[in-house]
């Protein structure tokens, strides 16, 4: 027996396939432009030249300048109460704060895309002593053009930006040599 394929059954195997292939397309669009965003943020990191500005309320009801630092190292640390390896290197930034804050360094965490409650308790339950606050917008991230989180700049007592370090540190030496050589220069 021959099977018959009439007209009204290939209306809608036509249809489907059709829509499959705008499907597949507009999939393919959107990965290009995702790929195109990456590629056109990715283009001109920060590595040197003045740091850019950097004005943020803090926690404590103040308000952090970078330009009223000049004469100072900086150390600018991006992180959020959600970010575990922020969580990691936490203490460590604590301690080394302490080591080098009677020595002209500043410190100041930008906490980025979280909740003013997270991240109080976040500085809380690290007992973090240095300023910090929240980048409203995420304005000051994308200034920096940061990475992800967490994410350390490194400001010269010049305002120049010295560099920075993607990822949690892995030990307190790879945060102080970068202190001490901004200190010596």
């Amino acid at each position: 027996m021959e099977s018959v394929v009439t007209k009204s059954t290939q209306a809608p195997a036509r249809r489907l396939k059709l829509v499959q292939i705008i499907s597949f397309g507009v999939v393919l669009g959107v990965i290009a432009l995702f790929a195109m965003g990456i590629q056109i943020r990715g283009a001109k990191p920060v590595e040197s030249g003045l740091a850019p500005q950097l004005v943020i309320p803090t926690f404590n009801h103040g308000t952090f300048s970078l330009a009223e630092q000049r004469g100072q190292v900086v150390v600018v640390n991006f992180w959020a109460s959600w970010c575990i390896p922020c969580r990691q290197e936490a203490s460590m930034l604590q301690r080394v704060y302490e080591r080098y804050k009677d020595r002209g360094v500043v410190f100041i965490g930008v906490d980025y895309v979280d909740t003013d409650t997270k991240a109080l308790e976040f500085i809380d339950e690290f007992k973090i002593t240095y300023p910090n606050g929240p980048d409203l917008g995420t304005e000051v991230a994308q200034r920096y053009r940061i990475k992800g989180i967490p994410e350390t700049y490194f400001i010269g007592k010049d305002g120049m930006l010295y560099g920075n370090y993607i990822g949690p540190f892995n030990s307190e030496l790879t945060l102080t040599s970068k202190i001490e050589e901004l200190l010596n220069r």
